[in-house]
């Protein structure tokens, strides 16, 4: 098999085999073909697309290239839920404990953020003795034990994935559905869970801008994880304002521990619970969105889920003073940004919000940035909400570094009209 053969009929537009699609995988983590013929093969993807069976063989042959999850030793239906990425996105934080406090094995590996702020992991690490890396065994055994854990990404999980990604971005070809699939799900089937719930952002703040291009991504997802065996969900959820109210790594565990207390915001609560819904149903717990919804309400207000979440910290070595008093955990330098005129909310641009907290330093620009975990913004409007003049819109939480610059993003990221304004948060399932 050739390298150059495989370039043409891609080229051309011709389906790849199996074959063809393992040894290019193979071949280039082992180093035996050149970053210049995977740019040309990424190139020739990229305008001329692959069907659906070309992705799920790339998508496998992704998670072969390194290890698996072997996550047979629990008892019952192990579930995990992806999300595209969006901007205030703490959902795992609150959906683990609440679907674990009810009974499901919420096993999950996340990775860190590039971009605005950080990711999972991140947003753990800034409660004080975190550990987010554990043994596989360890890993296991505290689902077992508890029913939860969150951790990193540990072992050698989809390297292939890591090297074709480095390269697209330098290529121009990210903005590829079947390789941003395909990248996704190679992770996802590595990490060994019977029943994902993939939540696909759309709007401004998300990577698909489109209500057709997610439904485009989302179907493709999905029928990579059923010709691979999974079962495997996906919830269009709206991204044209930041999720909930704060963003930022300790912002956002704030928020979370909010919500799991029983008053978080709307929105937040929203998304949480249709993902835990059809994760309850895929783990066999309910037969059906109304009764899922009833236990995962009650579990919210009763205190079960925030004393799953205690469970969480404390197994995996957090500070739980800190978690009892969250305002420990943010910056004690604050400044405000305020409304200038009357009227109501109609626009908040959810990636210039985004923008503006990287600035202030909660996200990488690069891979070697470190992240201020203490910083970020309380967004204290949201689309429809009457203001006046003068009226607080955000507190930015702040050391030292980009505050003229985020308060001017966050001032001209809220635009302010004669009518109020409504937005759809849930847009469709694909199942």
């Amino acid at each position: 098999m050739h390298m150059i053969d495989i370039i043409t009929k891609k080229r051309d537009g011709f389906e790849l085999t199996k074959q063809e699609i393992e040894y290019v995988i193979d071949s280039y983590t082992k180093g035996k073909i050149p970053d210049y013929q995977i740019s040309a093969f990424l190139m020739a993807t990229y305008f001329n697309q692959m069907n659906d069976k070309e992705s799920t063989h790339l998508a496998l042959a992704m998670r072969d290239s390194g290890d698996s999850i072997d996550l047979s030793p629990i008892k019952g239906v192990k579930v995990d839920k992806h999300s595209t990425g969006g901007v205030g996105d703490k959902v795992t934080l609150i959906l683990g404990p609440l679907l674990a406090s009810l009974g499901a094995k919420f096993a999950k590996m996340s990775g860190r953020g590039l971009g605005h702020t950080g990711g999972t992991i991140d947003k753990l690490e800034s409660i004080p003795g975190y550990h987010v890396e554990l043994s596989v065994e360890d890993f296991i055994k505290q689902v077992q034990d508890i029913g939860i854990a969150i951790v990193g990404q540990s072992g050698d999980v989809a390297p292939a994935d890591k090297k074709l990604y480095a390269l697209r971005d330098v290529t121009a070809t990210v903005d590829c559905i079947p390789l941003i699939a395909s990248s996704i799900m190679s992770k996802k089937l590595a990490s060994g869970a019977d029943a994902i719930c993939l939540d696909v952002k759309v709007g401004h703040g998300a990577f698909m801008k489109t209500e057709e291009e997610a439904e485009k991504l989302a179907k493709l997802m999905v029928e990579i994880g059923k010709l691979s065996g999974k079962k495997v969900t996906a919830i269009l959820t709206g991204m044209d304002e930041p999720l909930g109210h704060k963003i930022g790594n300790a912002l956002e565990v704030y928020e979370a521990i909010e919500t799991l207390q029983g008053h978080g915001p709307k929105d937040l609560v929203e998304v949480t619970l249709v993902i835990g819904q059809q994760l309850l149903i895929d783990a066999g717990i309910a037969k059906d969105d109304k009764e899922a919804r009833e236990l995962l309400e009650a579990a919210l207000q009763d205190g079960r889920a925030y004393q799953k979440f205690l469970e969480l910290v404390e197994a995996q070595g957090g500070d739980l003073e800190k978690i009892k008093h969250p305002e420990q955990l943010l910056s004690n330098n604050k400044v405000e940004v305020y409304a200038n005129k009357d009227g109501y909310i109609s626009e908040i641009n959810a990636l210039d919000i985004g923008k503006a907290a990287m600035r202030l330093g909660a996200g990488r620009e690069t891979k070697d940035d470190v992240i201020l975990l203490d910083v970020g913004i309380d967004l204290h409007k949201k689309i429809g909400d009457q203001v006046k003049n003068g009226d607080v819109l955000a507190t930015l939480y702040v050391r030292d570094k980009g505050i003229d610059e985020a308060k001017k993003l966050v001032l001209d990221s809220v635009s302010i009209g004669d009518k109020k304004t409504t937005i759809k948060l849930i847009k469709k399932k694909i199942s």
